[in-house]
């Protein structure tokens, strides 16, 4: 397939696109650059928040879309796109369900700020780790004057043997799915990744065939099925990886930065 046939990729960052340290590769601004001057848009696709986001993309901030909250939040340069916000009352229910559970820890995430109640370790460090813009403060009361687009839990003993086996059943009308690590995301059921590329889709008018996505976790997988060219990294989450098939190198072997290059050099991976 000729990369003109391409006009859009989503990439997921952690475990996909970061290797294992957390760092984007070497000469990842000038390939974006390179995608877009032949018309390939390039969308970092995560659950990180949006400030964040646009910070780690400074550089090409004018050349890419950025999907933020695990599709909560779609923007272009400095204009939010799309933002999908739970009701309060479902706030409200999902917070009194996590403080149910033992050892996992809430975070309230707004288009702006990330806030938290507890400073136990290590949640509070992976909070000013990952969410760059970040406050402590009483949630429900945030929640009363601020739109939530996302409540993620930090879960100590890890959510596929704690949170996860809770939380679904408790808070059926809403999205419950591990994130990755110790992490799991609760928002508004239709909200996922998939949802997200189906807008940008719909706006900028990209046949699913012209699409390629990179994942490596379930909160990719609704994305992956948007795109005509889905692929997973080798590390990926065997039950994902299952599922797509398609792969590309780990993240730390820089997979999908020689997926990237490939396609800017008119192929496929």
């Amino acid at each position: 397939m000729k990369n003109n046939a391409i006009k859009f990729i989503a990439c997921d960052l952690d475990g996909t696109l970061l290797d294992p340290q957390g760092n984007l590769p070497q000469g990842i601004f000038e390939t974006i650059g390179k995608l877009h001057e032949q018309g390939i848009l390039f969308c970092p696709a995560s659950g990180r928040q949006l400030t964040a986001l646009k910070k780690m993309f400074a550089p090409v901030e004018d050349k890419i879309l950025i999907l933020a909250e695990n599709g909560a939040i779609v923007a272009e340069r400095n204009k939010v796109l799309l933002l999908e916000s739970l009701p309060q009352e479902d706030i409200f229910r999902a917070l009194d369900a996590v403080e149910k559970i033992p050892h996992a820890h809430p975070l309230l995430c707004t288009p702006q700020c990330a806030y938290y109640e507890s400073e136990g370790q290590p949640f509070l460090s992976f909070v000013e780790a990952s969410y760059i813009s970040n406050a402590k403060g009483d949630l429900r009361e945030i929640a009363e004057k601020e739109k939530v687009c996302k409540i993620a839990v930090y879960d100590e003993l890890g959510p596929e043997n704690n949170g996860m086996k809770v939380l679904p059943h408790a808070l059926p009308n809403l999205r419950i799915i591990q994130s990755g690590g110790n992490w799991l995301d609760i928002s508004v059921r239709t909200t996922d990744k998939g949802s997200a590329i189906r807008f940008i889709r719909s706006k900028f008018g990209f046949a699913k065939e012209e699409c390629v996505a990179f994942g490596d976790h379930m909160n990719d997988y609704e994305m992956l099925l948007e795109c005509g060219h889905p692929y997973v990294t080798e590390n990926a989450y065997p039950p994902l990886k299952e599922k797509i098939g398609s792969t590309v190198p780990s993240n730390a072997e820089q997979g999908v930065m020689q997926a990237l290059l490939k396609i800017s050099e008119g192929k496929m991976p």
